[in-house]
């Protein structure tokens, strides 16, 4: 026999194909967050590209499936070619509660963080609060990240956990909340110190006074220097309504549905409007009102 005879090794089944419910990729990382975060996983995972590649195609693919996050904690499968899927877990390394009131109290010091986060958006400088409160809010280390998958490759990470990875960096993208929750502190409650330590520190500030010039009727609507170039850009939202979302109901909210389901779409067309008035683009032509029947037409009933 032919010591490269093919018939001494073992056939592997063929892959199963995607499941249905699997959860397709196209692009991972397309905000700075998301980004960071595979960045950051990539650089702590010090895995091989091939095995980082391999898990790319299998999330553009779909073959992760029932990807759960909770409390620092990613769950999933994924299909491979053994007919049970693989299960996949990504642990990190939790926020203790100090470092979490140290950091929420650095985030309430700036207007710019409440209202980025308020909006769905990370603030670049996020981690430098979290540096400052003793930690970091992404992976820095190998003990910050644990991962496990049932199947036999020995690589760390091996192509399941690489693509489980990717799908959570495009989870990322979508919610960076994800972030907060990864460390151990949910949405609401950050949301809610947040408010909270805000509030307290506006009521705590006196309120400055004011002190008037004297302004001539000619001078009401010159300005006193020359304003600066102005330039804007129109991006539309990752999802239309989310502060409304976020901000929750109101305790005087009596409606059958959420002030988001009411209130979204008057949002989303008093921004188009404010768009265009700001472009100086027209508005759309509407269809000209059906004109009233003229008196003929209605067929008065004649005298007789």
């Amino acid at each position: 026999m032919s010591p490269w005879d093919r018939s001494r090794f073992p056939r592997y089944a063929p892959k199963k194909p995607p499941p249905e419910r699997g959860v397709k990729v196209k692009q991972p990382g397309t905000t700075w967050w998301g980004q960071r975060w595979l960045e950051a996983l990539e650089r702590v995972l010090a895995g091989d590209s091939g095995r980082l590649a391999r898990g790319r195609t299998y999330a553009r693919a779909g073959r992760s499936h029932d990807f759960h996050v909770e409390r620092g904690q990613v769950t999933a499968r994924v299909t491979g070619s053994r007919p049970q899927p693989y299960r996949v877990t990504i642990a990190l390394t939790q926020l203790s509660d100090a470092v979490w009131a140290r950091a929420i109290a650095g985030m309430a010091q700036k207007a710019q963080f409440a209202a980025e986060l308020l909006a769905g958006q990370m603030p670049k400088q996020i981690d430098e609060v979290f540096r400052d409160a003793g930690s970091s809010l992404f992976p820095a280390t190998r003990k910050d990240l644990e991962t496990t998958c049932d199947c036999p490759d020995w690589g760390d990470p091996c192509k399941h956990v690489a693509a489980v990875h990717y799908v959570l960096g495009d989870a990322l993208d979508r919610d960076p909340f994800l972030l907060f929750e990864l460390r151990g502190k949910g949405k609401e409650l950050v949301l809610a110190e947040l408010r909270g330590q805000r509030g307290e520190a506006a009521h705590a500030e006196p309120t400055p006074a004011v002190k008037l010039g004297k302004l001539s009727a000619a001078d009401y609507d010159r300005a006193p220097r020359a304003l600066p170039a102005l330039s804007f850009s129109f991006d539309a939202p990752a999802k239309p309504g989310a502060l409304l979302e976020q901000l929750g109901k109101p305790a005087s909210w009596q409606g059958a549905g959420s002030p988001a389901d009411a209130l979204s779409p008057v949002v989303e067309r008093a921004a188009e409007a404010a768009r265009r008035l700001a472009l100086d683009e027209p508005a759309p032509s509407t269809p000209p009102a059906p004109r009233a029947p003229s008196k003929k037409a209605r067929g008065r009933p004649r005298k007789r």
